[in-house]
């Protein structure tokens, strides 16, 4: 799945190149509150996803993990650490272009009022004319190739020709989820953020998103970050993953081999559904090998 762009090499510690990281999370931390009551979220998250991949973000509920996601487009600013985007700070990109670039899906579709093609087409039709361009309105006529390109869209996700017209209230939860992923795709952004996607969704409306997921994926060197809790469509889906337990980062590795094979008892207990949640299992440990160097995100490094 991996694509190299020529160029996009880094230098390890022992001289030899490999391909650069499209993302690299380094020391990030978050804390809610402030003084006494400052309340640590993220404690000096570090992990790396190659060009191409689907990196998955595993852990209980409260770990912190759609925290961690809106770290990675500033729609939560962390209090220090690094996210890097091809070897570039992302923080000295303007943020409607990293967001163009780092676009982001939802648990819930949250479309607005108006037809399935001003949902689509809001991304392009903002960075063309501002928020309050007359394009950016909903119910404005399109202008020439714009239904085309909605339709073209749409087929990418899965969806008939004669949806662009529908009003986006009338969609399934579903079909709303699939014109939200459009909508995404339709800024042609590097990485894909994706925030428990399916799970509002039907089991069916479920195992569509996941195979429209797959497909994505096979078309190119699009990148995703996913986050769920559902350890199956992990196994399903991740290239490579973490475990996020009460902030930290205490496993990780490549999928299904971390999940499947765990090396570490708290990834054990959170497999196996006896994790307690309680402080003392959630602090970070130190990784055992699990294959070669490469094969863990960030080169083995955590």
């Amino acid at each position: 799945m991996d694509v190299i762009m020529e160029g996009l090499r880094e230098r390890t510690a022992d001289g030899f190149s490999r391909p650069m990281p499209r993302l690299r999370v380094e020391g990030l931390r978050l804390s809610a509150g402030s003084g006494t009551s400052a309340v640590r979220i993220l404690h000096d998250v570090n992990f790396s996803v190659k060009r191409g991949e689907l990196f998955t973000v595993l852990g209980p509920s409260g770990s912190g993990k759609s925290t961690l996601l809106r770290c990675l487009n500033r729609l939560v600013e962390p209090d220090a650490g690094t996210v890097l985007l091809d070897g570039a700070p992302a923080s000295e990109l303007p943020v409607q272009e990293l967001r163009r670039r780092v676009g982001m899906v939802f648990q819930t579709a949250a479309l607005f009022d108006g037809t399935v093609l001003d949902n689509v087409l809001y991304g392009p039709r903002l960075q063309r004319c501002g928020r309050f361009g007359p394009e950016g309105l909903a119910g404005r006529p399109p202008r020439p190739g714009e239904t085309e390109r909605a339709v073209a869209l749409l087929a990418r996700v899965g969806l008939p020709t004669d949806f662009v017209a529908r009003k986006a209230q009338d969609l399934s939860g579903g079909e709303a989820q699939r014109v939200a992923i459009a909508r995404a795709l339709a800024n042609d952004p590097e990485i894909l953020l994706l925030d428990e996607p399916t799970s509002a969704l039907d089991p069916t409306a479920n195992l569509r998103i996941q195979g429209l997921l797959k497909n994505l994926a096979a078309q190119g060197d699009l990148t995703f970050v996913f986050v769920t809790h559902d350890l199956n469509q992990a196994r399903d889906l991740g290239d490579h993953g973490l475990l996020l337990v009460d902030g930290h980062v205490v496993d990780a590795g490549p999928l299904p081999d971390f999940l499947d094979r765990p090396l570490v008892e708290v990834t054990r207990a959170f497999v196996e559904g006896r994790f307690s949640g309680e402080a003392e299992d959630a602090s970070p440990v130190a990784l055992a090998p699990r294959g070669s160097a490469d094969d863990l995100p960030g080169g083995g490094s955590l």
